[in-house]
């Protein structure tokens, strides 16, 4: 898989996750596997160089 494919996939991803999180209750089991996700995406998206400043819905 080409980078930039990489890189789309993982933005999509992390939107999908951020949907998903807005939709469970914080104090869920499935919220806490889900931010487990979220953040590991954050870090992959933000060490490849994209701003996650207009992306990032969550803010934690």
């Amino acid at each position: 898989m080409a980078e930039k494919e990489m890189i789309q996939r993982n933005i999509e991803d992390f939107s999908r996750v951020q949907d998903w999180m807005l939709l469970a209750d914080k104090d869920s089991e499935v919220y806490k596997a889900m931010k487990k996700r979220y953040i590991d995406l954050k870090v992959i998206l933000t060490s490849s160089g994209i701003n996650l400043t207009e992306v990032d819905r969550i803010k934690e």
